[in-house]
């Protein structure tokens, strides 16, 4: 059913392409201030890998925000709203556990292949140009199956507020992505990420104070169960103990959760966008900051879904709710719509306007994470491997650049003909596991086992793709009397057998495949020759001519002993990933939710009164974790910043940072003998501190 959008069409457009014009001037700016006072130019190595020092916080903050899509507020808020409490839940710990487990590859990674730019060198290395190709089709179909879902719920979203056109929106949500990821890189979606974060936490607190506490419809827990149950009175959910929206025990709710953790892995495991941060962070980091950054995102679904689309449902027999006196229509719901009428029935064009942006900042956050992900395969995996092995530094940035603005145009049209051919967001996040998981098991076997052959690990996804369609279809046929169009494929019985047999069937696949094949026996040896880019132009440094061999030779000395610590921390990283990946994975998938199932629980007022407290608290953990640790991290080189822009606002600068031309950039009238604080800063920036 289709409602006025509460905010003029300018609204949209003053949000889409202002905001995106801001992020972009911002991020040109925040790139000169990091190559001035950091003394960081963008190289091809520092635009892929941000020079594999980015610390902990920014590395969880950039975790939150990749894998805050569109979907992880308006999917989790559509589960809320058709199974009740089970929803927000199961799509919390459904996509969290991946996060969590990718920390155990993701340090694999690190200590097999310390110098790769992307997973798929890595899988040259082992298994040569065949197991190449074919990850990189399943690499691919991932970024574009992401990216898809990011523009068809911001495009519908932003049209149900504002009535600005999909296909605009389609255009121009990317734009501004696409210019502040030219300029700024894998660094720039890290610094942006973290902004993203914040200001998407900041929404999801409004709401649900607003909820919970100041809203004169609702305004408590207790005011939202009494809804509830009323709810349930009126429309009960099918397959719900007790057709309850307030139990744990929800048939339908049990089969999104065995879809939704299948299609992350895959999401997760085979998007090049986090192996890149990864292969980003500081060695020390890449541990904590995917462990925190899981734990911090857990909360802003199941707290965003558990206020949004429980709200939803409450009001929706107010005169406030934008279908009253209506229920929402299933479209809609699939859509991603629940959030916005939510909103706008909580705080009027307030929310409307809340929502606007909330949307914005996480597909504009997690577009860009694709772009340098879709940006380095490009880069690295086509053009250096196989069109130019031989390019410069200099050369690569400008096919990174081209890759950025082609796919980010290319998806633009996919995206448009995907809303003209009614593919909404939802049906593609039921989809991506069919179309992608059969890889997720080759792809972890590839740094973990060292039996796997190639025929195993480039035949058995292949396999799986087939047998997952076959399922999906066949399901979806034989329920449906032979139909088959987007209502049938994409109801969850067919997507649940084509998920489970997409993830499932390579345990069949692999061994049997290794056995025929014969054994590989790899010795890892092959990805440690994967070697960065060597002739990029080194940063700019202030430091005297006359120290140049002394600390040439300090840093040679410097980096053997990196590297030994470098192995160490990884060594012990990797037994404390395994660790707490395997505690927290059956924390929150058995210890947790599966006696609530079993049980049959319908929540009493002061249990649901209580589940909420939980969901506030952990939130304000977020907040810390993901909000005010990264800014205490970063305060020695926020504070470096500001007395450069300082003393140079005022005329004091006194640091004489080389032109690219190797020329002191004096500046008459001025002493340009380095400062002790410049002086030592700027001799550690050519060999970042890893550690």
């Amino acid at each position: 059913m289709a409602i006025d959008p509460p905010l003029p069409q300018g609204a949209g457009y003053g949000v889409v392409v202002g905001l995106g014009a801001l992020f972009a001037f911002g991020m040109i700016l925040t790139t000169y201030l990091l190559k001035r006072y950091q003394h960081e130019n963008i190289t091809s190595e520092e635009f892929s890998t941000a020079g594999r020092s980015v610390k902990t916080g920014l590395i969880a903050s950039a975790v939150v925000s990749s894998w805050t899509w569109a979907a992880t507020l308006l999917q989790s808020s559509a589960v809320a709203y058709k199974y009740g409490v089970s929803g927000p839940f199961w799509y919390a710990s459904g996509a969290t556990v991946q996060i969590i487990l990718f920390a155990t590859i993701a340090i694999e990674l690190k200590k097999r292949a310390p110098e790769a730019h992307t997973f798929l060198e890595v899988v040259r290395a082992r298994y040569g140009p065949i197991g190449h190709a074919v990850f990189m089709c399943f690499g691919l179909f991932t970024n574009i199956l992401v990216t898809a879902m990011l523009l068809t719920g911001g495009s519908s979203t932003v049209n149900a507020l504002t009535g600005m056109h999909p296909v605009a929106c389609c255009f121009l949500l990317p734009l501004g992505v696409i210019v502040y990821t030219l300029f700024g890189g894998i660094r720039a979606t890290f610094l942006t990420d973290y902004i993203h974060t914040v200001v998407i936490l900041v929404i999801i607190l409004v709401f649900t104070f607003s909820t919970y506490a100041t809203n004169s419809d609702l305004g408590s827990p207790a005011a939202v169960f009494s809804k509830l149950l009323e709810a349930a009175n009126t429309h009960p959910v099918d397959g719900n103990a007790e057709g309850s929206y307030l139990t744990m025990r929800s048939k339908e709710g049990a089969i999104f959760f065995v879809i939704n953790i299948v299609g992350n892995f895959g999401t997760v495991f085979l998007d090049n966008g986090y192996w890149n941060k990864a292969i980003a962070a500081s060695p020390a980091s890449a541990l904590p900051g995917y462990i925190l950054g899981g734990v911090a995102w857990f909360a802003i679904p199941w707290l965003c879904a558990t206020t949004m689309g429980l709200a939803a449902l409450s009001l929706e027999s107010s005169p406030a709710f934008p279908t009253y006196p209506n229920r929402m229509d299933p479209a809609d719901v699939s859509a991603g719509l629940v959030l916005p009428y939510a909103s706008i029935a909580l705080l009027g064009k307030g929310g409307a306007v809340a929502t606007l942006i909330l949307i914005f900042m996480a597909v504009t956050s997690a577009s860009s994470a694709e772009l340098i992900a879709v940006s380095s395969i490009g880069t690295y995996d086509v053009y250096k491997t196989y069109i130019n092995p031989q390019a410069s530094g200099r050369r690569l940035i400008f096919i990174s650049h081209s890759c950025v603005i082609l796919y980010g145009l290319a998806m633009a049209g996919f995206s448009v003909g995907l809303h003209y051919a009614g593919v909404s967001m939802g049906y593609l996040y039921l989809l991506m596991g069919v179309i992608i998981s059969s890889a997720v098991i080759p792809a972890t076997l590839t740094l973990m086992w060292d039996k796997q052959n190639l025929l195993a690990a480039a035949v058995s996804p292949v396999l799986g793709l087939a047998c997952s369609l076959i399922a999906w279809l066949v399901t979806a046929s034989k329920k449906y009397d032979g139909v088959l169009n987007v209502d049938t494929t994409g109801a969850n019985d067919p997507m649940l057998a084509g998920n489970v047999v997409a993830l499932l069937s390579p345990m069949l696949f692999v061994p049997v495949l290794t056995l025929l094949g014969g054994s590989q026996n790899y010795d890892w040896e092959s990805m440690k020759q994967i070697k960065e880019v060597t002739d990029d132009e080194p940063p700019a440094t202030s430091y005297s001519d006359d120290d140049d061999d002394d600390d040439l030779a300090a840093g040679t000395s410097d980096k053997e002993l990196r590297a030994e610590a470098e192995a160490l921390a990884l060594q012990k990283a990797s037994k404390i990933a395994r660790i707490l990946t395997v505690f927290m994975a059956i924390s929150l998938l058995v210890l947790w939710p599966m006696p609530m199932y079993g049980s049959r629980y319908v929540f009493s007022k002061r249990f649901f009164t209580g589940w909420v407290v939980v969901g506030i608290i952990w939130i304000w953990l977020s907040v810390f974790l993901v909000g005010i640790y990264p800014l205490w991290e970063g305060k020695g080189a926020m504070l470096h910043m500001a007395k450069g822009i300082y003393r140079d606002i005022t005329g004091k600068r006194r640091a004489s940072a080389m032109n690219p031309h190797g020329e002191s950039n004096v500046v008459e009238g001025i002493d340009t003998s380095p400062s002790a604080d410049e002086t030592q800063f700027s001799a550690g920036a050519e060999s970042k501190e890893k550690l």
